[in-house]
Formats: C-alpha cells, sequence, structure tokens
C-alpha cells in the first residue's frame, strides 16, 4: 500500500506543475471580448477557435483539472487507510 500512495502523490505533484503552466500558457478572457467587439470574431480563427492552439489548451486544462480531482480523492482515500 505503501508504495500506491507514493505513486499517487507523484502523479498529483505532477498535474499540478502541468495544471498550472497550461494556465499560464492561455489567453486572458478580455483579450477574446476586444476581439469581438472589433469583429474579429468573425472571422476565420474567431469560428474555428475550437481547433487552434487556445482550444487545444482549453480542452487539455478540463483534462488535467479532472485528474487532479481524482488524484487528490485518491490520495486523501489511500493516505486514510495507511
Amino acid at each position: 500500500m505503501g508504495t500506491v500512495i507514493v505513486i499517487t502523490k507523484v502523479l498529483y505533484i505532477l498535474v499540478c506543475i502541468a495544471l498550472i503552466g497550461i494556465v499560464l500558457l492561455q489567453q486572458g478572457k478580455a483579450a477574446g471580448l476586444s476581439g469581438v467587439i472589433a469583429g474579429a470574431g468573425e472571422s476565420y480563427w474567431g469560428k474555428n477557435k475550437a481547433r487552434s492552439m487556445e482550444g487545444g489548451l482549453h480542452k487539455a486544462t478540463i483534462g488535467l483539472a479532472i485528474a487532479f480531482i481524482i488524484l487528490s480523492l485518491a490520495v486523501n482515500v489511500f493516505s486514510a487507510l495507511a
């Protein structure tokens, strides 16, 4: 059981670091709103935002956030059982 706790905590730390990095790479929402007001929302990149790097970062953030929550629960449960 001790190795499971160590592996879970190492994965937890790696997910935390990756989540911080992904969030820092994203653009602020204010930049998107000013582009919509100026008419940039009608451009090709405005319509296909999900296929761009920004969309990929958004999907990675969601995936890492889910992994963060699951690993948080796992660390808590495994620590309580030990």
